[in-house]
């Protein structure tokens, strides 16, 4: 309610096209917090079927899986902290999709680009750079930067 009443009190003190510019930006920034937080939704499901079983549901390596495992699952939810607090999104990509050369020539996970199959979506990578991605991997990645540590 404050910062209504205070766009409408500048209103009067700023040109039409600035406050229409100001509000523009502020109903983008509601709709995409909003469709971040759909995709959460959709990656949690989508991780409860295909990662938990060896990354856990808590995402921090401890799945029913593990144990029999030769390397140990990730801890999913340190990936930004090992890069300074910056999710490595196209690390993550690469990693889910297959398209890591470490992953494609042999890796303890496997290879699930074909279960996120999808329509390309370019997604922006904290650099500023893109990366192609399928909307699967982006609500995976959605997610997964929910559950990073502080």
């Amino acid at each position: 309610m404050r910062v209504t009443h205070r766009i409408l009190s500048l209103a009067g003190r700023v040109a039409p096209s600035s406050v229409s510019g100001v509000v523009l930006c502020l109903t983008a920034g509601l709709a995409q917090a909003q469709e971040g937080g759909a995709a959460a939704r959709r990656g949690a499901d989508l991780y409860a079927v295909h990662c938990a079983t060896c990354h856990g549901s808590e995402a921090t390596g401890e799945g029913p899986m593990a144990g029999a495992l030769s390397i140990r699952p990730s801890d999913l939810t340190a990936l930004a902290l090992a890069e300074g607090g910056v999710f490595p999104v196209q690390r993550v990509v690469r990693r889910i999709d297959g398209t890591d050369p470490l992953v494609a020539h042999g890796s303890a996970m496997p290879v699930y680009g074909p279960f996120f199959e999808g329509a390309g979506r370019m997604l922006r990578l904290p650099d500023g750079g893109q990366i192609m991605t399928t909307q699967p991997i982006v609500d995976l990645l959605a997610y997964l930067e929910t559950l990073q540590s502080k």
